[in-house]
């Protein structure tokens, strides 16, 4: 009895504070009796008898009339709510469509919350809603009220361990989503689909949003268009143009032929693979935004080059009036953080979005390598000569900018200096040597800017290509020159050339010789002729050449002196 005694005794000296078993399993004790209590409960429970309250609760806390068919509860596997046919309405402002339509929607409770008679929501999940954004003529959004009114609500960041007076904003979520477009009652072909949503509050002053889903058309199939994600926070303020952004965009893996469908309603006959990211930092009203285009594998649709193009293209701006107007535009490719490798450069402005007509750019480039060029008209065109070679550098500007109030233009000049080009399959020296110079028929600083009485009607896109020497014959040689605008291209061939030569030269730029084979006089390719030659050529037509002369020009025979 004595061992007894002590072993107690020093069983007690080792673990002095140790509780017993049964005091360590009475938690566990409580949780099981409340989930027995609240199962035998379940059944004698009639949520609908609440169901009332609560879609008054929510339609006051979003501004919207809500509808509802059922609500269910639930135990497993956590306790909670169950919705089924959720219906936001929409203000009529913006159409009579609902807002946000969805079969499902799981709504679980903060256990905790119960005991204080409060009702807290840990998460609120949408199964494959339809939501619709809809802007009217006049660029509202049918999202700002609900925005400004959830500014209104004071809550507790969605993590907070402890509750405090302001009830915890719930993590909201949506799966299998589908974001539909509307320009007024007009539901646009463009939405986004398997998009995954969710939004939670991390800061009682902000919220956190998460998007992400695939670009999609409902006019036509288009099968691969890559994936669309945006992050970022919105903060609370009193309007919408002074709501805090500070977001971040993707769109990623975008094949060119899916993209341009998007983008186009149409497939623009590209190949390759795009990324497009994109960050805006300030207000919803005024922001600054940057963009980052990363082309990989660029070429036509109907051909594969021996060499892709891949470019990156970098922009910088500040939006204005809630994303519908850009200013202090600037672009650059590559992009401007490389020192010393700037090649071209846009800079300009888009007043509204909506009217791209009342944009103005401004086109520049200190230096592009001629062979640059020829890289890019053999990723064109699959006819263009492969040993074609060119050397010199292109500079100049062209300027974009509004001649009326419902067209624009294109003004200034192209040089291409110190020029060469060479086609060793043609002839082994060098077709043509010199400058190359492609103008505007008016200097950008004569346009009228129209809308002024008795101003001169608007300009057309017009361009002069001066005349270019190229060198046909042993020692001969023909003047090429054209005109461009925006219906189509013409070329004027005057001078002396040997047939042959001019053939093979049109078979190596097949935009030069298209159809010129009909329009030569006969001759042998031994003796140069004498030629006036004009093309015509509309754009998305065929080209045709033809004799400016009515009548078929005549050879004119070169002789040489005996040797």
């Amino acid at each position: 009895m004595q061992d007894t005694d002590s072993t107690y005794e020093s069983n007690l000296k080792v673990h002095p504070h140790r509780p017993s078993l049964f005091r360590r399993l009475v938690p566990l004790y409580a949780v099981l009796l409340a989930l027995l209590l609240i199962t035998l409960l379940l059944p004698f429970l009639n949520i609908n008898r609440f169901q009332r309250k609560i879609v008054t609760s929510l339609s006051e806390s979003i501004g919207r009339p809500i509808h509802l068919d059922q609500i269910s509860l639930t135990l497993f596997p956590l306790p909670g709510l169950t919705i089924e046919n959720l219906v936001v309405a929409e203000d009529p402002a913006f159409g009579a469509e609902p807002f946000v339509r969805a079969n499902t929607v799981r709504a679980t409770f903060r256990v905790g919350s119960l005991w204080r008679h409060r009702v807290e929501f840990t998460k609120i999940s949408f199964t494959e809603p339809s939501i619709n954004l809809v802007e009217t003529s006049q660029g509202k959004w049918n999202l700002e009220s609900i925005l400004l009114q959830a500014a209104k609500l004071q809550a507790a960041p969605t993590a907070q361990a402890r509750a405090g007076s302001a009830p915890r904003f719930p993590y909201i979520e949506a799966t299998g989503a589908r974001i539909n477009m509307k320009r007024g009652s007009e539901k646009l072909p463009i939405s986004l689909t398997e998009a995954e949503f969710a939004l939670w509050l991390p800061d009682p002053q902000e919220w956190q949003l998460r998007l992400q889903g695939r670009p999609a058309r409902t006019d036509m199939s288009v099968f691969e268009t890559g994936a669309v994600q945006i992050e970022g926070t919105l903060g609370r303020a009193t309007s919408l143009n002074d709501v805090p952004i500070d977001l971040k965009g993707e769109w990623r893996n975008a094949p060119l032929g899916g993209a341009s469908q998007i983008m186009l309603g149409r497939d623009a006959e590209l190949r390759g693979s795009m990324t497009l990211s994109a960050t805006a930092h300030g207000t919803i009203g005024k922001s600054a935004v940057q963009t980052l285009l990363h082309l990989t594998d660029l070429r036509r649709a109907e051909f594969i080059p021996e060499r892709a193009i891949s470019l990156d293209i970098e922009c910088q701006g500040t939006q204005l009036a809630t994303f519908h107007s850009l200013s202090d535009m600037r672009c650059s490719w590559p992009p401007a953080s490389l020192p010393n490798t700037k090649t071209v450069a846009l800079t300009g402005s888009v007043p509204d979005l909506r009217n791209l007509s009342s944009s103005s750019f401004e086109l520049g480039t200190p230096g592009i390598p001629a062979a640059t060029l020829v890289d890019w008209m053999h990723v064109a065109s699959a006819r263009v000569s492969p040993d074609l070679t060119a050397t010199g550098s292109l500079t100049g500007s062209l300027f974009y900018q509004p001649s009326s109030q419902s067209t624009s233009v294109w003004t200034g000049q192209l040089l291409l200096s110190n020029a060469s080009l060479t086609i060793p399959s043609v002839a082994s020296t060098p077709l043509f040597t010199g400058d190359l110079m492609l103008h505007s028929t008016q200097p950008a600083s004569d346009r009228p800017r129209g809308g002024r009485q008795g101003a001169p009607p608007p300009l057309r896109d017009e361009f002069t290509l001066s005349p270019i020497p190229l060198t046909l014959g042993e020692h001969d040689s023909a003047t090429l020159e054209g005109k461009f605008d925006d219906t189509g291209y013409s070329l004027h061939l005057t001078g002396t050339a040997l047939p042959s030569k001019l053939l093979a030269l049109g078979a190596a730029l097949p935009q030069l010789g298209d159809g010129l084979a009909s329009a030569l006089p006969p001759a042998t390719a031994k003796n140069p002729v004498h030629i006036d030659l004009t093309s015509t050529h509309p754009w998305g037509g065929s080209q045709t050449w033809h004799s400016t002369d009515s009548h078929p020009v005549a050879a004119t025979p070169r002789h040489h002196p005996r040797r």
